[in-house]
């Protein structure tokens, strides 16, 4: 027990000054208890800040006589529990608060936020007080899940495991390898669910050292491979995209203004059209019967959310016509000199030739601009100003793996199109988005009965990588099956994975593997 035998103020600091009550202590050696003292001196133990202002404890000891014979020790010390510990020069109370701020951030940030809460401590000090902590008490789990993590992306990889029902992180090892996992399911024989991606380590460390807990493939994962498949599959047909004819959409109307003289006066049959004007229209008339209620200018402005200056050049524009024209003005640009070349070009070769093919063209002829100066003519304002359509760029293979592979309700109606012309015109494709929409119709369903099925008409419909993707399902079926008609998932796994790297990047890639360990079990 301890008394507080005075308290005072030196300067900016709190002086505590106290001392312990108790007739005896321990012997930290044999165990035995002594009252016989030997003698007593004061410890000047650092404790957390007090209202902003140090705080410097004063702690009276006293070292007693150990009279045990045979104990190797001769004295002691008596130490106050919870307060103070053997060569220690912080209270416990402080050290537990670094600890915490070492967690939650590291080194230097960690050292930077323990000055503003008046810790006078240095980095190292603060990652000290972080592997100094005890890993969590082991616990039991009945489902955990397991996936990689990368400790150096593309070279060194790690494995984290976590319990599958509390979603609490249960350890992390350095390895991704079976050796490095099966010692730890061996370790935890009341395993009975492992949740996994379908890597063939972790796979062969379930099998070896829980042949009694049921795999489950993760269905993100699943669905990762079959997008994989599907795009090389898509990749092999791509000779059928290269001609395909796609609709091309109607093109959105330009606003244009032939005749200013039936725009000043507000002729509807010249008028321009477009969204711009569109907008232009609806705006000035909002504004003019904003004033014409006797609201100021600032007013209107306050009450519409726009600026001022804005609503000034409403109001002084007689007819919303006014506010369209001149608005698209051309700037002089690199590429008008060339211009007159490339039109010609463009209308020898109907279209046919490539961007790149003119801009080396014209770049042997001096031009030093940009390729997408380039580009972003002959694409957008060539067609409208020489009065012909360009060709559409046929589909890249990712776009047409996205629409194979994305939801139906989130492609728009010209990705529907798109979609539509692909599967009409080359029927491998069409087989290959019947047997994905049937896939994420099992996963979405947990209809997993219908697995065998499927892996048989993926089979043997000679799809590359959709082939290759059901013979690989064949291989490790019952976790498939598991994966696909129950519950048990990694999404738990994968966001910890995100802490994971969130907590690298905080100390900028540079700590070590125990140190990481340390902040992802405690923090």
């Amino acid at each position: 027990m301890v008394v507080i035998t005075s308290v005072e103020t030196d300067g900016e600091a709190i002086r505590v000054e106290a001392r312990c009550t108790a007739s005896g202590a321990y012997c930290p050696a044999c165990g035995d208890w002594s009252a016989q003292v030997h003698g007593s001196y004061q410890r000047f133990p650092t404790d957390a800040a007090c209202g902003g202002r140090p705080c410097v404890l004063v702690l009276r000891v006293r070292r007693f006589v150990c009279s045990t014979p045979a104990c190797p020790r001769r004295t002691f010390v008596e130490q106050v529990p919870g307060l103070s510990r053997r060569h220690g020069r912080t209270t416990e109370r402080l050290r537990s608060t670094m600890s915490k701020v070492g967690l939650a951030l590291a080194g230097r940030a960690g050292a930077r936020r323990a000055a503003h809460l008046g810790i006078v401590t240095s980095r190292n000090t603060l990652l000290r007080r972080v592997m100094d902590l005890p890993d969590p008490a082991p616990t039991e789990p009945r489902a955990v899940g397991v996936d990689d993590f990368a400790l150096r992306r593309g070279h060194v990889y790690g494995t984290v495991v976590i319990d599958a029902e509390t979603h609490r992180v249960l350890d992390l090892l350095p390895e991704r390898d079976a050796a490095t996992l099966a010692p730890w399911f061996a370790a935890h024989p009341g395993i009975e669910v492992i949740c996994r991606d379908r890597a063939g380590a972790y796979a062969e460390a379930a099998d070896t050292a829980a042949p009694q807990a049921l795999q489950v493939a993760d269905r993100f994962h699943l669905w990762q491979n079959l997008a994989s498949a599907v795009e090389k599959t898509v990749a092999a047909h791509r000779s059928g995209l290269r001609d395909l004819p796609l609709p091309v959409p109607e093109p959105e109307p330009l606003w244009e203004t032939p005749n200013a003289e039936a725009a000043g006066r507000g002729d509807e049959t010249d008028a321009p059209t477009g969204k711009f004007a569109e907008r232009a229209r609806m705006h000035h008339a909002l504004v003019h019967e904003l004033l014409a209620q006797g609201m100021s200018l600032r007013a209107v402005a306050q009450h519409l959310g726009w600026g001022r200056h804005t609503v000034q050049r409403y109001a002084r524009a007689a007819s919303w016509q006014d506010m369209v024209k001149g608005r698209k003005r051309q700037l002089p640009s690199k590429l008008d000199p060339f211009k007159p070349y490339l039109a010609a070009r463009w209308a020898e070769t109907g279209g046919r030739v490539t961007v790149l093919v003119l801009f080396r063209e014209i770049r042997a002829r001096g031009f030093r601009g940009h390729y997408s100066i380039v580009c972003d003519w002959i694409r957008r304002d060539l067609p409208l100003r020489e009065g012909f359509t360009p060709a559409p760029p046929p589909p890249s293979v990712r776009q047409v793996t996205g629409w194979l592979t994305r939801h139906p309700a989130t492609l728009t109606e010209e990705d529907k199109l798109h979609r539509k012309a692909v599967l009409d015109r080359i029927p491998g494709l069409a087989s290959a988005a019947e047997l994905t929409s049937s896939f994420a119709e099992m996963l979405t369903t947990l209809d997993g009965l219908r697995l065998p099925e499927w892996i048989t008409a993926a089979t043997t419909s000679g799809l590359p990588g959709i082939s290759t993707f059901a013979a690989g399902l064949e291989g490790d079926f019952d976790a498939v099956t598991a994966g696909l008609t129950t519950d048990w998932n990694s999404d738990p796994v994968e966001g910890t994975v995100n802490r994971i790297k969130m907590l690298k990047r905080q100390m900028f890639g540079r700590a070590g593997f125990p140190l990481l360990r340390k902040r992802v079990l405690l923090a």
